[in-house]
Formats: C-alpha cells, sequence, structure tokens
C-alpha cells in the first residue's frame, strides 16, 4: 500500500467515522459541552532515496520498534564495491601525498654521494694538471694547445662537481610546494568520494526515525523497491490526535492549549488532552451563501494532542467524545 492509498484510506475513514458519530449522537443523550471525534495517526513513512532489491525486512506489522533499530535493508552491493574502490583510491592518494613530501631514497642518496666524490677527486687530477701546464707554459715548453686543454678539463670537472652537490642538495629535498597542495588537494577530493560513497550505502539500511509502531509494510521481500518508495509506514505514539467537530455556534469558546476530556468507549474515565489547532474553515458546508439559517450546520475540526503515555493507548479509527472545558 502506497502514501496515497493511506491518505485516501484516512479520508474514508474520516467520513464514515463522522457518519458513525451523527448517528450515534442522534441514538444516545450527550454529555454537557460534548462532541463527537475519532482518533486519527499521521504516519511517517520509511523509504531509501536509492532503488533496489529489498534484501532483508527485519520488522512485522504491529511490531514496536525503538529509535536506531533496523527496518529494513536493500540490495547494496553496487554501493559496497563504489565504497571499496574510493577507499583505496583515497589510501592511494594519501600515500602519493606522503611521498612527495620526502626525499629520495637512501639507496639513490648513497649513489649520489658516490658520483660526487668521484667528480672532486678528478676535479683535485685536473686541478694539478692544468698548474702544471701553467707552469710550463710559462717557461715556454709546453704548447698552447696542451695548456688549454688542461684548463678545459680543468674547468669540466668544476662544473661537475658544481652540478651533482646541487643534485645530493635536491635530492634530500622533497617535491615542490604547489605539488605538495595539489596532492593535498587531489587527497581532499578522494576525501569526500568516499564519504559519499559511504552515504549511498547507508542509505541502503534504513533505521526507526524515532519510537514507533509499525502500522504497516508496503512491500514483500525480494521485491524490487523505487527510489524514494516506503517500504514501512511508522505511528509514533506523539502522531496520535483527536479530532473532533465543534459547531460554528460553539467553536468561538474553544482556544488554543485549552485542557480536554476525552472519552473512549469500553475505558472507564478519561484521557487528558490540549487543543492544538482549530481549523480556520468550515467543514461540510451547504453550498449556499451562509445565512442565519445555515451557519447552524457549519462545523469547525479541532485536534487535540496528548503526551506520549496517553497516546500510546489510542488506536486510530476509534470514535470517540471530545468534553471541553466550560
Amino acid at each position: 500500500m502506497n502514501p496515497r492509498n493511506h491518505t485516501r484510506l484516512r479520508k474514508q475513514i474520516r467520513f464514515l467515522a463522522f457518519v458513525s458519530l451523527c448517528l450515534l449522537a442522534g441514538c444516545s443523550r450527550p454529555r454537557r459541552n460534548t462532541v463527537q471525534g475519532y482518533v486519527e495517526g499521521e504516519f511517517v513513512y520509511v523509504a531509501s532515496p536509492l532503488a533496489g532489491q529489498l534484501d532483508t525486512l527485519a520488522v512485522k506489522r504491529g511490531a514496536q520498534v525503538r529509535k536506531g533499530e533496523p527496518l529494513f535493508t536493500l540490495e547494496c552491493g553496487l554501493e559496497t564495491a563504489a565504497r571499496d574502490e574510493a577507499e583505496r583510491k583515497l589510501n592511494q592518494g594519501k600515500a602519493s601525498l606522503e611521498d612527495s613530501k620526502k626525499g629520495r631514497r637512501p639507496t639513490e642518496l648513497n649513489s649520489a654521494e658516490a658520483q660526487l666524490k668521484q667528480a672532486r677527486a678528478a676535479l683535485v687530477l685536473s686541478e694539478k694538471e692544468f698548474q702544471r701546464q701553467y707552469e710550463l707554459r710559462q717557461r715556454d715548453v709546453t704548447s698552447i694547445q696542451d695548456f688549454d686543454r688542461a684548463r678545459s678539463a680543468r674547468d669540466q670537472d668544476r662544473n661537475r662537481v658544481a652540478q651533482l652537490d646541487a643534485d645530493l642538495q635536491t635530492a634530500h629535498l622533497g617535491s615542490r610546494e604547489d605539488q605538495i597542495a595539489a596532492a593535498e588537494a587531489n587527497v581532499r577530493a578522494l576525501q569526500a568520494a568516499l564519504a559519499q560513497a559511504e552515504w549511498s550505502l547507508s542509505q541502503k539500511r534504513q533505521g526507526a526515525p524515532q519510537d514507533a509502531l509499525v502500522f504497516d509494510t508496503l512491500y514483500q521481500q525480494g521485491e524490487w523497491v523505487a527510489a524514494g518508495r516506503p517500504v514501512v509506514a511508522l505511528l509514533p505514539p506523539p502522531n496520535l490526535k483527536v479530532c473532533a467537530f465543534v459547531p460554528e455556534t460553539r467553536v468561538g469558546a474553544i482556544h488554543p492549549d485549552d485542557p480536554v476530556r476525552v472519552f473512549v468507549d469500553g475505558i472507564a474515565g478519561s484521557f487528558a488532552g490540549r487543543v492544538s489547532f482549530i481549523s480556520p474553515q468550515a467543514e461540510y458546508t451547504p453550498p449556499v451563501i451562509y445565512s442565519q439559517e445555515s451557519r447552524g450546520k457549519l462545523v469547525f475540526m479541532v485536534e487535540i494532542r496528548f503526551d506520549a503515555a496517553t497516546a500510546e493507548k489510542l488506536h486510530p479509527g476509534q470514535p470517540v467524545d471530545v468534553e471541553f472545558a466550560p
């Protein structure tokens, strides 16, 4: 049964209850300052925003559930796989971020230091060779070509040492700040994707939003449930109310929060409640312009609410007598 059927059912109950109350009123002697009414419930329809096959229905019609207790579970294989994938991608992104903050591995650093030592040793040799060629050239013993060759070799070795020294310093550093910032942004995006996947998975499992009576179950296990379609209809005790119809001549003396006594057939004593709402529109209005004669036929719906302990003793559809304070 879908919510539309429940709404139609409530309207039918209201009409039948009102007709029955009118008949009862003609057959019995009403209490002073008393009108007829009936008990009505405002149902809470629990649904999942995602579609899926009904895998588990954890409650039965007529059962009492506490807040947070499981109601039903839809098939969630796709959502579970998506959550696992998002979790693995997040772990990968975090590892990449940590790696970008570190320098090279120890073996790579050892290799760079060895190359730098080798280049420095070669520079020492080329410095000595250049000095020897310089002295020989001063005595005009060696040729200009040999002197230029020694100077070029020395300059190359100097540049090689400077290059390897810079490479070693870079190897001790992590990635650039922009690269680290990009890696951090990627991790935040992956965290958001994981949160979305976990939310989708959690929506396949619905629990009771509050303490309530399981008024009806709208699907059977194994059936396909469309997105947003209610699976369980709950009736929390605070959602029970009494609807009473007060004649136009008496509604002016009733105010919100006025104390009310409600009498139920078969129960000794009365239930204490308070007026919570007075309808601003007349019901069952005759299709004529208001006149002194037709005004007497007008009735206004008045709603009465109770505390949770009292509401649990009432049932939707019960006819009641409502006595307002004089």
